[in-house]
């Protein structure tokens, strides 16, 4: 179905009428196992952890939303994550951005590092020094962008061919932007990571991952990780996840239309003191987020003066939810230091530059205008 435009795989891919009844909607296989029609002989499934018709359906999707060679989905993003790292051996060395989600901190730090793995976190948003930042046995670089909080953006393709000059491969989490709004196999990436939890579900009511490969070795290694490992998305949360890529770009739209125009009004308002939004000129990388996006989505984030002042804020809301998580249907606010970033040091959040006045905002889906009204009466209160 590649030849097909983006909202049209949304709708289709993998989601074709069910061979057997004519549901149109994707059947819900919730069985763990399959009966066998002889012996090492079966119907294409033997025990869900290895397959099942509903997961099978749902990483087809995934794999054309990507254009990439195969999907694979898990329980949650980092479990996708570990799935990417359990490739490395002892004595492989990594590069990872060092403004990332503080969980792919915490995987790396406590578990990835103790393997024998060298682990280096750069500023990949400088060129010269993810270049630096090669060696000979560097077998992958994981970058995420736009970045999570900061909204910092790596150039892909530059970044892959520094990284494939050396023989690495490059792992790039999309998470933020969907594959509705970038496409990094395209860019040159070499697998795609995501939290499906996000914008692929889009409603707050599943946990999920996936990793899309762009060659027949990455389908063999995933596949092996899903069998050997476990960490399998349940056939109930493929369902949820088909379920909200059919909609995804026409939410795509309305969250970047509202987050424009929440960015707009925040970028002039006297209690904010800096703001980070690709898609606003003023942001030092807005002719890379045009380049590199196909748009500028719905997360940003912003300071106010302290961690008193975030938290007047975030008690005043009340449209905007004072909750973790991002890309669904509603508007959240989180506070980066005690939320997704609570589990690395202050140190390292420093070296980040994750302020106690940071505050994430996903913006949803609602009337552009009551959100606006939203923050700006919680921003009197600062």
């Amino acid at each position: 179905m590649s030849d097909y435009k983006y909202a049209t795989l949304a709708v289709h891919a993998g989601q074709h009428p069910d061979p057997q009844t004519g549901a149109v909607t994707v059947p819900l296989y919730l069985t763990s196992t399959f009966e066998l029609t002889g012996i090492g002989t079966d119907r294409g499934w033997d025990y869900t952890r290895a397959g099942n018709p509903t997961r099978d359906r749902l990483e087809t999707a995934l794999a054309a939303l990507e254009g990439g060679y195969s999907g694979h989905a898990f329980t949650t993003g980092m479990a996708s994550l570990s799935a990417l790292f359990a490739s490395l051996r002892a004595g492989d060395h990594l590069v990872c951005s060092k403004d990332v989600y503080a969980g792919t901190v915490r995987l790396l730090d406590r578990f990835v590092s103790g393997y024998g793995i060298g682990v280096d976190y750069v500023d990949t948003s400088d060129l010269k020094a993810v270049e630096a930042a090669m060696r000979p046995n560097t077998k992958l670089v994981h970058i995420e962008t736009p970045s999570n909080p900061l909204m910092v953006l790596t150039d892909i393709a530059a970044v892959c061919r520094i990284a494939h000059a050396v023989g690495a491969e490059v792992s790039v989490d999309n998470t933020f932007m969907s594959p509705a709004l970038q496409s990094p196999l395209e860019l040159g990436a070499d697998i795609v990571m995501h939290s499906t939890t996000k914008y692929l579900n889009g409603h707050s009511d599943g946990l999920g991952g996936a990793l899309i490969g762009s060659t027949e070795e990455h389908k063999e290694r995933f596949s092996m990780v899903q069998k050997a490992a476990g960490g399998v998305m349940s056939p109930f949360e493929c369902f949820l996840v088909l379920r909200g890529i059919k909609t995804m770009p026409l939410r795509i739209k309305q969250h970047e239309e509202n987050g424009m125009a929440v960015a707009k009004f925040l970028e002039s308002h006297p209690k904010v003191t800096k703001l980070y939004y690709p898609g606003l000129e003023s942001h030092p990388q807005y002719d890379l987020a045009k380049r590199q996006q196909k748009g500028f989505g719905s997360m940003l984030s912003f300071e106010v003066p302290d961690r008193e002042a975030a938290g007047r804020f975030l008690a005043a809301i009340k449209i905007f939810t004072n909750a973790e998580s991002l890309g669904g249907v509603e508007s959240l606010a989180s506070h980066s230091a005690t939320t997704t970033h609570a589990s690395v040091t202050e140190e390292q959040r420093a070296m980040m530059g994750i302020t106690q006045g940071r505050i994430r905002l996903s913006i949803g889906i609602e009337d552009k205008e009551d959100l606006i009204a939203d923050l700006d009466q919680a921003l009197a209160t600062v």
